[in-house]
């Protein structure tokens, strides 16, 4: 799919003259605390008009916390939302597994689609999405949104520019305990430490789009994991004190080598009970630019060393940045859903494409490969 193909007018004449109309479907943790508060702050663009999700409780809850869409429907299930009808857009929030088998429903019906990350589980089920909107003429976008927020897009800039030469290594971790111990989760978080999900798709997925949206596709890919802890006692929500089994990796380190001759580093890990790392390095010849703090604080600071071999005096870190205005920063799952709903307005040109999003997929899937073979193993895919 071109960017050309991707950026269609069409969506907007469709919505002209009224807000876009999207279902949510899977009313959980993430959708309550994050989604559905973006959205109905973009109440003037946007309408809540269906929430789906397979427990009444959840989507009751959900519909209690909507202000600006007073005409939400609740529904069981995707096909019955979609027999209903009446709506543009999906917001696909379902467990990763199912990703795909949902979005291909919406796309069949014709829905524009916003899904979470991963967009599917195979390479497989992520081209036939893919072919399936391109047919239907429909937009298809993936979280995480880190493309779209002002410290990716400023440190692409700097990429670009090549004021510092070009970008050769970037070393980046998201690591803690996982959604069993965080007590602000209110969700079952079984699932995160299961075969398909992990801290790989859960959390090194937003490190590997920012990294490749600075430094481009991946080439080559090595990686080694294991179970360090095979059960995690969760703190919070409905399983509270209860111990769940870990059966997938909760440490993963990944080697990465991108098709235009830079290196990466990546560590994920669901059994790291805190790090001061910073969670983002990226090194150029003559400067290394330093993410500390919390990723998912839209103000963690920011760092520069500059390696000035003059007699300037200009050796040395540079603390406290902050990306440029005007632009108001989103933490990284608000700025996604808000960019695809600029798109589905014809406000915006996609960035956080389908394609992306699948070669992410393709670097996570070969990490796996890797660590079970032991074995360095190209990619298929590109974007």
């Amino acid at each position: 799919m071109t960017d050309t193909q991707l950026d269609r007018p069409q969506i907007a004449t469709e919505i002209r003259g009224r807000r876009a109309r999207v279902a949510v479907i899977g009313c959980g943790d993430v959708g309550l605390r994050r989604y559905l508060p973006t959205l109905d702050a973009l109440g003037d663009r946007v309408e809540i008009r269906a929430l789906v999700d397979a427990r009444p409780e959840a989507t009751a809850r959900a519909a209690n916390a909507i202000q600006g869409s007073s005409s939400v429907r609740q529904f069981g299930t995707v096909a019955d939302m979609l027999e209903a009808g009446d709506v543009d857009a999906a917001i696909n929030l379902t467990p990763a597994p199912v990703h795909a088998e949902v979005t291909e429903a919406c796309l069949r019906a014709g829905l524009h689609v916003y899904s979470e990350k991963p967009i599917a589980g195979r390479i497989a089920d992520a081209d036939r999405v893919i072919d399936m909107a391109r047919a239907s003429d429909r937009l298809l976008l993936c979280a995480p949104g880190v493309a779209v927020t002002r410290r990716f897009e400023w440190l692409r800039d700097i990429a670009a520019s090549e004021r510092f030469g070009k970008p050769t290594l970037a070393v980046a971790q998201h690591a803690d305990t996982g959604p069993a111990t965080w007590r602000e989760y209110t969700g079952d978080p079984t699932v995160f430490y299961a075969p398909g999900v992990g801290p790989v798709f859960d959390h090194g997925v937003y490190r590997l789009h920012g990294m490749t949206f600075v430094l481009g596709p991946v080439a080559r890919v090595q990686a080694m994991g294991t179970i360090s802890s095979p059960r995690r006692h969760v703190r919070a929500g409905p399983l509270a004190g209860q111990a769940i089994p870990v059966t997938t990796p909760d440490h993963v380190l990944m080697n990465l080598e991108f098709a235009n001759g830079a290196l990466g580093q990546l560590l994920t890990s669901f059994a790291a009970p805190a790090t001061q790392a910073p969670w983002l390095e990226l090194h150029f010849p003559t400067a290394t630019v330093s993410f500390g703090g919390e990723s998912s604080d839209k103000d963690a600071p920011t760092s520069i060393f500059i390696d000035d071999e003059s007699d300037l005096g200009l050796e040395g870190w540079i603390h406290g940045l902050e990306p440029p205005p005007p632009a108001e920063e989103l933490g990284t799952v608000e700025a996604g859903v808000t960019h695809f709903i600029a798109c589905l307005r014809g406000e915006a040109s996609p960035v956080l494409t389908a394609e992306h999003a699948r070669h992410v997929l393709d670097v996570i899937l070969k990490a796996y490969d890797s660590i079970a073979d032991g074995r360095t193993h190209d990619t298929e895919t590109t974007f």
